[in-house]
């Protein structure tokens, strides 16, 4: 089943005190594209993250935001120097000792001077934040995954009907053909009598005539070819494998047959049916690029 280019999913994942969110965006690209936007303290798991992505998509621009949840409120958290608590204890003792003062040191005078308890961001946990990073990362590629295989269903679908409209038109093309020989052999023949005024025509002359507009105009091979094309692309929204790139040269071979068989044919009727194949062709390239 086909699968879209575009498409969006979220994860997040908690382990210890790291909790870790991650959002995906993915839009149609010729290859697989990650554009990655992680925290500061997380930047080290850029490239496996990265990796992480391309495991699971073949093709797609995608955007990567991730965010680390601060394991406080504020995002610090308090923490005490002590070699400088006990320089002040060092200090006040011997201020103390030499102006003759009684009592002992209270940890709240030592815990109030500037520089001993002083608020700082948390380090973060590079393993549970890892592993965090990746619970989440895969949530949040199942629910991409997901939204692109729904996208690619009706992709799908609306391929099938134009591929169906393709291959009638060639099916009725491919009648039309030798219609096209036998009319222009009666044209020619009444054009012929018209200008001889009664003069015997050379069956043989005419035949030669007939012949080379045939092979001029013979069309089988571009028909025959695209009807392989077809098969060929049908083949293509089965498969489990991710398709779009070889559906892509599929249409522009699909192209080139139906812009020969235009050039060849002078046929008005084959002419009309041509026309309209161009605009399905083109409309089918246009899907096609959506698709991974």
């Amino acid at each position: 089943m086909l699968k879209s280019m575009t498409g969006f999913g979220a994860g997040r994942a908690r382990v210890g005190d790291e909790e870790v969110s991650v959002e995906l965006r993915s839009l149609n690209h010729k290859f697989c594209e990650v554009k990655a936007r992680l925290p500061r303290e997380l930047s080290s798991q850029e490239s496996l993250v990265t990796k992480q992505v391309k495991d699971r998509l073949a093709r797609g621009s995608v955007e990567l935001l991730v965010k680390r949840q601060a394991p406080t409120a504020s995002g610090t958290v308090p923490t005490v120097d002590l070699g400088l608590a006990r320089e002040y204890v060092r200090a006040f003792r011997e201020l103390a000792s030499e102006l003759g003062l009684p009592g002992d040191v209270a940890w709240s005078q030592v815990a109030n001077q500037p520089g001993v308890v002083r608020l700082e961001e948390k380090g973060v946990e590079l393993e549970s934040a890892s592993q965090a990073l990746q619970a989440a990362l895969d949530q949040a590629l199942t629910a991409l995954e997901k939204m692109r295989r729904i996208e690619g269903e009706a992709i799908h679908a609306d391929l099938d009907a134009r591929v169906k409209l393709l291959e009638g038109w060639s099916r009725e093309v491919a009648q039309l053909a030798p219609k096209a020989v036998q009319e222009y052999q009666q044209r020619l023949t009444d054009r012929i009598a018209e200008l001889a005024s009664g003069v015997a025509v050379d069956p043989q002359r005419l035949a030669q005539e007939v012949a080379l507009f045939a092979e001029r105009t013979d069309i089988a091979e571009e028909v025959t070819r695209l009807a392989s094309h077809l098969e060929q692309f049908r083949a293509l929204m089965a498969s489990t494998e991710p398709a779009g790139r070889r559906m892509d040269f599929l249409v522009q071979e699909m192209h080139r047959e139906v812009n020969t068989t235009g050039s060849k044919s002078q046929h008005a009727e084959i002419s009309v049916r041509v026309v309209a194949m161009k605009a399905e062709v083109e409309r089918i390239r246009e899907q096609v690029q959506n698709v991974e």
